[in-house]
């Protein structure tokens, strides 16, 4: 098996040191043999060394640099003269491309190209240029290289200066999502891998209200709530319309508990609204003090309570049924955001006054959707239009709703109450693996999402897994400050990149040792 990191350590730049020997001293004479068969380049210190590996054995490599002078400039003079002034915003320059001999194979090119292509793409490189030599020539361009300048150097080594630019590996990171040649470890939104319909059905066709009354229904029946009121937006929207509902329908203040980042953008919102509030605060991924809840809703001082079922940010699960208890003894509504737990586990809204979801996220289907249970029917009140619960319980939806995302929505909900099992025993794969098992945050999690907290050694791995086509949930400030990953369970194809997820995480975390 083949992939690819950037090398990090002292035996890696050993092995690059001799293949760079083998291939740049006796292969192609461009500098003195020596006896310890190494060759450290001169701009050793300032590359970026990007290697393939076989298991654990380093087959081929190559390295990136993107300080001036480069070596290209010093052999035709600066390479601005010759490219696109698009080109040259953020320039880098590629060396040192070697694979050894009896691993010259397509497979080998193959994860080379990938890693350039996503590399470049996430440092944010305009173009990249290089000496290309005579005899690769094929090769760079299969990569995507164009010439741009006459061929330089002796005919024992004639180079030929050539140019990636940002639109080739734009379109090369396209293909491969387009092929499903990568797989992304991320919460939402979720990969769909069948054909979109509905997309010419107009919202006011009668087609249209039969598909988007049964969605509705199918959503009621899985929710146990009583009203379910459909928005064309994220999560966000749907949080900001139950807090508009809070803000007009309340005479005391609510109290909002926060254990993560999620609850704090609850926080946040309500602020916005300038409602009457207090909060409770509680470390991430911890588990709320009943108690000391308690002891805030006994004083009659609230009218409602919000809080996050599944807290994204830590994978935490908070028990609605405990809250639940206490709101219910001193007649204090319930509101819940949903949005990640819904349709990871069975659970009942029947007794919620609010809650929120969307459709991208466990559901499985696209995103685009939010959703708003209720209880009851709410009256019309002086909102904007757009945050109006009351116009989104009516029959027909107010405002566009595109029938492709609505029959989406209902091809997904076709899928339970199976997916609660599947869902469940990706969850219990995924906590069996052993860098799951060794960094995983202590908390009470749910069958949607793994936090692992990662040690020192490997904080370049969500960076290495990218160069591979794994993408891990991991680019959000909140997990960066942390030094949080996450890895969801909601892909169509779990099971196939965890296999590759696993198996590569275990050979790094070898050449690490």
């Amino acid at each position: 098996m083949y992939w690819c990191k950037i090398a990090t350590t002292d035996k890696e730049f050993d092995n690059i040191a001799a293949l760079n020997y083998e291939t740049f001293v006796e292969e192609i004479p461009q500098h003195e043999q020596n006896e310890t068969r190494k060759k450290f380049d001169r701009f050793h210190k300032e590359n970026c060394y990007i290697v393939v590996y076989k298991k654990t054995e380093i087959v081929g490599m190559l390295a990136f640099r993107d300080r001036r002078p480069f070596s290209l400039d010093e052999k035709i003079g600066k390479v601005e003269r010759y490219l696109q002034d698009t080109d040259c915003e953020n320039l880098a320059e590629m060396r040192l491309l070697a694979v050894k001999k009896r691993y010259r194979t397509g497979r080998v090119f193959f994860r080379l190209i990938q890693a350039v292509y996503s590399f470049a793409y996430h440092q944010g490189y305009s173009a990249v240029v290089i000496s290309g030599t005579t005899r690769e020539q094929k090769l760079y361009k299969q990569m995507g290289f164009e010439q741009f300048a006459d061929a330089v150097g002796s005919e024992e080594a004639k180079f030929i200066p050539m140019v990636l630019t940002r639109r080739k590996f734009e379109q090369g990171l396209e293909k491969r999502i387009a092929t499903s040649s990568h797989h992304s470890f991320y919460p939402g939104p979720v990969k769909q891998n069948t054909a979109l319909s509905h997309t010419d059905l107009s919202h006011r066709s009668d087609e249209f209200r039969e598909l988007f009354v049964s969605m509705k229904k199918q959503l009621q029946k899985l929710s146990g709530a009583n009203y379910v009121a459909t928005v064309v937006g994220s999560g966000t929207l749907a949080n900001d319309i139950m807090l508009g509902q809070l803000k007009t329908r309340s005479v005391k203040k609510g109290l909002i508990l926060v254990n993560g980042e999620f609850g704090e953008r609850l926080v946040d919102q309500a602020r916005n609204w300038e409602i009457s509030f207090e909060t409770f605060y509680s470390d991430w991924g911890t588990p709320y003090n009943l108690a000391e809840i308690e002891k805030y809703v006994e004083t009659g001082n609230f009218e409602w309570l919000l809080m996050v079922h599944g807290e994204t940010s830590t994978g935490t699960l908070n028990p609605i049924e405990p809250i639940l208890e206490i709101t219910k003894r001193y007649d204090v509504k319930l509101c819940v955001d949903c949005i990640s737990s819904f349709g990871a586990l069975q659970f009942s809204m029947n007794e919620l006054y609010f809650a929120t979801s969307v459709s991208g996220k466990a559901l499985g289907a696209m995103s685009g959707l939010a959703f708003v249970f209720s209880q009851q029917l709410v009256e019309d009140t002086k909102l904007p239009s757009y945050l109006n619960l009351a116009k989104y319980q009516q029959i027909d939806p107010p405002f566009t709703v595109p029938a492709m995302l609505v029959a989406n929505v209902m091809e997904a909900l076709n899928h339970y109450p199976f997916r609660y099992k599947l869902l469940e025993e990706r969850f219990m794969q995924l906590r069996d693996i052993k860098i799951v098992k060794d960094y995983a945050i202590t908390t009470n999690n749910y069958p949607m999402i793994v936090t692992l907290q990662l040690p020192y050694e490997l904080k370049h791995l969500n960076d290495d897994l990218k160069l591979n086509g794994i993408l891990l949930h991991a680019e959000s400030h909140y997990l960066r400050s942390r030094n949080f990953v996450q890895l969801a369970t909601i892909q169509p194809d779990f099971e196939e990149a965890l296999n590759r997820f696993e198996e590569i995480v275990n050979y790094y975390i070898q050449v690490l040792q």
